[in-house]
This record gives structure tokens, sequence and C-alpha cells, in this order.
């Protein structure tokens, strides 16, 4: 193993390690760095301290283009992959194995803000209706699982990771315990029809699915085999549910939509921005604030209704 490589090594045991980070986002650090190290092999760079700021912005320009002999890369996915690269600079920098740091000065591609993408109320009802259709403990899960997601606005991979003992169906203060990115701790109210179909879950449909596992496990979703739901299955769950209700564009929902939706139809209510921050677990209320950017249709709406002079 070549030094660079032991020390992007190095870099993703600190991660697991000190930051808590997924699976998953410990393997896209792994691709993006494995790019990285590629493309500096290719240069005749060996060892950390042989990286200049030229070989960055050099990198950064070629994997926008693919001239480095793969796929070109959207700005949003080179935004990420020099958010890599410069976080084990920094690291290198930080353990005393490199004395500068070469991409201080590389500023990732802003990627255009796009509106988070929602659909209306009447259409997760008819979402939610649904995926409850049919006999068995399944389709109970199902829609216990997709009334959960848009009742708090849980990540999916927050959803599945729930344990039994995260949910409080207290009257009254009924809540779920959410772990996000870098296992970041938020407990998130639980509306009654969320609860209502969690515990008729639990209660009629979880131990039927909990008979077949020998390993007792106490995640909240369970698949046929008693083992805990995963992300793919949970995708899998909302995009039948979205081509049973026939909703329109069915195949772009994703569970993120239900993660949208949450917000947007909050927001729609009259919730505070910094509230719903909290209840969504985002760092920085601008990732919030996307949510309340509107369409040129409901500002001609809201100025006709509002303005003393619009009409």
């Amino acid at each position: 193993m070549s030094a660079i490589d032991a020390a992007v090594e190095h870099y993703l045991a600190h991660l697991q390690a000190e930051r808590g980070l997924s699976t998953n986002t410990l393997l896209a650090y792994r691709r993006d760095l494995t790019r990285y190290t590629a493309f500096l092999r290719s240069r005749g760079r060996r060892e950390p301290t042989d990286v200049a700021a030229p070989d960055v912005e050099d990198f950064l320009l070629a994997v926008r283009a693919g001239s480095d002999g793969r796929t070109a890369l959207s700005d949003s996915s080179a935004a990420r992959i020099v958010v890599a690269v410069r976080g084990w600079h920094k690291f290198l920098l930080l353990g005393g194995v490199t004395g500068v740091d070469p991409a201080r000065a590389v500023k990732p591609p802003a990627p255009p803000k796009r509106l988070p993408k929602a659909i209306s109320v009447h259409d997760v009802e008819r979402l939610l209706d649904a995926a409850g259709l049919g006999e068995g403990p399944v389709p109970l899960r199902d829609r216990a699982l997709l009334e959960l997601v848009y009742g708090t606005g849980a990540r999916i991979s927050e959803a599945v990771g729930l344990d039994v003992d995260d949910v409080d169906s207290t009257p009254g203060r009924a809540a779920v315990r959410l772990f996000g990115k870098g296992r970041k701790e938020r407990v998130v109210p639980l509306g009654a029809f969320a609860l209502d179909a969690v515990e008729s879950y639990l209660v009629r449909a979880r131990p039927t699915l909990a008979g077949g596992s020998t390993a007792g496990s106490p995640g909240v979703f369970l698949n046929t085999r008693g083992a805990r739901l995963s992300r793919q299955s949970a995708w899998a769950v909302l995009r039948l549910a979205a081509q049973r209700a026939g909703l329109a564009g069915a195949e772009q929902i994703s569970p993120h939509t239900l993660r949208h939706s949450f917000a947007t139809h909050l927001l729609a209510g009259g919730a505070d921005v910094r509230v719903v921050q909290e209840l969504l677990g985002h760092a920085s209320v601008s990732t919030t604030q996307l949510y309340t950017m509107v369409t040129p249709d409901t500002l001609r709406e809201v100025y006709a209704a509002s303005h003393p002079r619009a009409r």
C-alpha cells in the first residue's frame, strides 16, 4: 500500500470512529478519494507531501469533464467529491502529515438551488391509503412506515433505523427519537394518524413478522424474515404504493418526497422555519429555507390578494 493509500485509510477510520458516519456515507467517501488518489498517481504523486494546489484544481476540472477516464460529474456530484478531498487534506495538515493544505483555496462548484419536490396533501393521503391495501401484516407495516415518514419528516434511513424503544406512545406526548447524520439525536412529535398506524402495526403485525426471527431484532420495521427492514425495501414499499395510488410521476416519488412534503405542508400551514429546521434535523436554517421558495404563480396569487393596488 502506498503512503497516499495508507493516509486515505487512516482518514476513513477517523471518520468512522470519531464522526460516526454511516456505512453509505463512508462508502461514498471511499469512492471519491479512490478516484482522487488514482488521479494523483497518474501525475506521479506518491506521498501526501507531493500534492500541490494545481493537482487539486486540475482534478476538479478532470472530474467535471470526465478527462480522467471516468464519468463526468454534475456540479452537485463534483461539489461532493471536492468536500471529500478538502476534508482529507485538512485532516493530513492537522495531523502533522503535511505542512500545507493544497486544497484550502479550491472551492466546490455551487449547484443551482432547486425547489424540493413535494406532493399535495390529497396525493399524500392517496399514497398512504394505497400502502395499506391488502390483508396480513405487511400492509399494516407499510402503512405505518409511510405514515411515520410523512408524519415526522424522517429520512428513510432514520425510519428503518428506529428501535421499538425509540417510540414513545404516551397520550398527549407521543414522539419518536430519531438519529440523523453523524448520529445526531432529535425527538420529533408523532401525530395522531401516524401514532394510530404505528401502534396498530406494533400490536397486530410486528409480532407475526418477528416470529420467524431467532435474533430478536429490536427494529420497529421488520421484513418477512424477522430482520430489520432495509432502506432498499423501504424504497420498494413507497414505489409500489405510488403506483397503486396512480400518482402522476410515480416513478419519481422517493422517500425524500415525503420528507419534502412534510416540511412544505408545515410551512404552508404557518409553521416557523426555525421549528421546521429542528424537526428535520437540519444543521443550518439555510437548508430549510429552500422550502420557503415559492413558484411565480404563488407569488402572483399572494400579490393579487394582498396588495391594495393589485386590482
